[in-house]
Order: C-alpha cells, then structure tokens, then sequence
C-alpha cells in the first residue's frame, strides 16, 4: 500500500511526477499553499485508460494485460474533477495528494467489472512481450504495480461518488 509519505517509485512516469513536484517549491517557500495531485489511472468513457480498451470490451476481447494482477491506482473522471475542486475549496490541504480511489484493484479485476458492467467475456488476454512489441517503453508503465491509496483526501473529508468498481463502471457504461 502506497500513501502521500511512501517514497517515490521508478519509471518515467515517476520522474515527471517528481520534477513537477520540485517545480512547485518556489511557490511554497513564498508561502503559497499548494497541493501537488498524483493522479491514478482515471476512468472515462473517453480517452484515457479505458479509451482503447472500452470498444474491445463492448466486442468481448478485452481481457487481462500481461500478467493482469498489476494493481492499478483508478478513480473516475467524475471524482477527478471533484477532487480538484475539493483542493482548491481547502487551500489548507498542502504538499502531495494521491487522485485515486479508495481501493485499488488489479487490473483484470477492473476489466472483470468493466466486462460484468457491459455484460460481455473478458478473457483475451494482451501477452507483456505483445505490449512491449506494440508499446514499446510505455509498456512498463501499463504493467507498473501502484496500490496506492487516498489518505490525504480521506482524512481531509472527501467523499467518493465511485469508491468501488461496481459503481465506477456503472457510471462509466451507463453515462
């Protein structure tokens, strides 16, 4: 389990994550408040994580990536945006933020959902050497492990509209 206070991971994603923090430091020495956001993987019924993957789930042949038991840190567009206006109502709320829901879940679990949600199979597998080969570097982010939780969003009394998968992929489905 990862929180706002667990070391930095690795990767690209990870590096940009980390000068984008230390771009915000003259703001906070100047006595700015800032909260610097770490977002999950977000779930919309457009573009981002599911952008690709949503049509192959509609057809039956979407299923788990690489190995699928990868956690992914998720949370719905829906929540993003009112996670952010949650931050910018409480300037109180300063320094890193983890944007992702309560319980982050593998990633075959989540297309298990989406799939349930749609009411399709999801059991076609993407192989990892098929993600690297189409991929390329971006495939390890994709097959990257983050369990990441909310802590600082919880404690500071921000309630999910989508805590869980059933009702994250209802909302994305039914839309």
């Amino acid at each position: 389990m990862l929180t706002e206070e667990s070391p930095p991971g690795q990767g690209f994603l990870a590096d940009v994550c980390r000068d984008w923090e230390a771009a915000t430091w003259p703001a906070s020495h100047a006595g700015v408040p800032v909260a610097t956001v770490r977002t999950g993987i977000v779930l919309a019924r457009q573009g981002g994580a599911l952008g690709k993957l949503l049509p192959l789930a509609r057809a039956g042949l979407a299923g788990p990536l690489g190995g699928g038991e990868q956690y992914w840190a998720w949370i719905t567009l829906h929540d993003h945006v009112r996670a952010l206006m949650f931050l910018l109502d409480h300037p109180e709320v300063t320094g890193p933020v983890n944007l992702s829901g309560p319980c982050p879940d593998t990633q075959t679990a989540i297309v298990k959902a989406l799939g349930q949600a749609l009411r399709r199979p999801t059991v076609v597998p993407a192989p990892t050497i098929a993600l690297r080969l189409a991929l390329g570097e971006m495939a390890s982010e994709i097959l990257a492990s983050a369990r990441a939780l909310p802590t600082v969003l919880t404690e500071t009394g921000f309630t999910f509209d989508h805590p869980d998968l059933t009702s994250a992929m209802a909302w994305i489905t039914h839309h």
